[in-house]
């Protein structure tokens, strides 16, 4: 660019200079002149015609300094020593200035043309969308650079919720069972068995928190289908019993009508199933029973968890299925607000869908997907 400049007016000096309030520096330079002047070389400011530009927002161009009338005085063209000029302001693609394109030499020069003067226009059009470029390339870059960092903490978190927060955790139950097995003192067992319970819930809050990871990082939640009717019942009865276990004074009735043989993952439906039940001690009504239904009718697979208790506001029904969305002041053993939010996406995963529907009766939670029989 700067060598068509300097062929296509006959000057022999062309730079892109950096101006501010307080600095003029040059980016790049094509200097045939010895003009004396390279990439990174400073001029004081104020000595510059480019500052006038940049005050101004004003193009220069000069074809002969002794017959200009505005510069022919200028101290700057004697302090320089040149009689032809250009300077034309560069602005960055936000608007701001930049800094100048320009061109100089010590002989006069033909620069006031509407060709040169739309040549130097177009120029500076040209370097402020580089300049863009460039910026957009380092954005880019940084982020990246982010993402690296990102990704490196994410699999170590990814790591210590599925490893090493697990692992103790495991430790804690089995030492719950042995004290449950072994201790004669009530207070002991009682003690004991609140370990235990203790255990299964923060098995479920890191479940879930892990699943949440995983989904915001783009893996989703992973399902492995397979068909087994008597695993997926086995697998219901046992969270069913481990909510029971926990929740000792809250009954629980349960209706399974499973008939036809479907894939499903088992291990994610019983997810699931705990996420709504836990909701369902939580928020219910506990002198009520809450109840079970697993059906397979008309090619559709159906879970359905009901209780008593008050009917969930329509401000809050839309809001039910987001993250870390909790319901109300509950009974203080609200968890992160993540369980509806995993269960409506193990049912996306299975592509079937989870609703709601609340009455002054009570609230009912619905998974339902189409089957296809093996």
């Amino acid at each position: 660019m700067l060598d068509v400049i300097c062929k296509t007016t006959g000057m022999g000096f062309a730079a892109i200079a950096r101006v501010t309030e307080d600095k003029w520096v040059t980016c790049t330079t094509r200097d045939e002149i010895a003009f004396g002047l390279k990439p990174g070389d400073e001029l004081k400011v104020e000595t510059t015609i480019c500052d006038e530009v940049r005050r101004y927002d004003e193009p220069v161009f000069i074809d002969n300094v002794q017959l200009d009338e505005h510069y022919s005085c200028h101290p700057t063209p004697k302090m320089y020593g040149f009689e032809s000029y250009v300077s034309v302001p560069i602005y960055k693609q936000d608007g701001s200035f930049f800094g100048t394109l320009c061109a100089i030499d010590k002989k006069p020069a033909v620069v006031k043309s509407d060709e040169v003067m739309g040549m130097f226009r177009l120029f500076a059009d040209l370097i402020s969308f580089h300049l863009h470029t460039i910026e957009k390339i380092k954005t880019a870059n940084i982020n990246l650079e982010d993402e690296r960092k990102n990704s490196v903490l994410r699999e170590q978190f990814i790591a210590i919720l599925g490893h090493d927060l697990r692992n103790p955790l495991a430790t804690i139950r089995m030492s719950s069972d042995i004290l449950l097995k072994f201790a004669k003192e009530d207070l002991v067992k009682r003690q004991a068995a609140m370990i235990k319970s203790t255990t299964f819930r923060m098995e479920d809050l890191i479940g879930n928190i892990l699943d949440f990871a995983r989904g915001q990082f783009g893996e989703g939640i992973l399902i492995n289908k397979k068909s087994n009717l008597h695993d997926l019942e086995d697998i219901l009865d046992q969270i069913i019993a481990e909510i029971e276990t926990m929740s000792p004074d809250q009954n629980i009735e349960h209706d399974f009508q499973l008939n036809k043989e479907f894939s499903s993952d088992a291990n994610r439906i019983g997810q699931l199933l705990s996420n709504l039940l836990g909701n369902a001690v939580i928020h219910g009504d506990h002198s009520r029973s809450i109840k079970v239904t697993a059906t397979t009718l008309n090619d559709e697979f159906k879970l359905s968890v009901i209780n008593g208790g008050k009917k969930i506001p329509e401000s809050e029904m839309e809001q039910l299925f987001k993250p870390f969305y909790r319901k109300g002041p509950g009974n203080g053993k609200q968890g992160l607000g993540l369980g509806l939010f995993i269960s409506s996406e193990i049912a996306k995963a299975h592509g079937g869908k989870l609703s709601v529907h609340s009455t002054e009766e009570g609230t009912s939670f619905t998974f339902s997907m189409p089957i296809l029989q093996s």
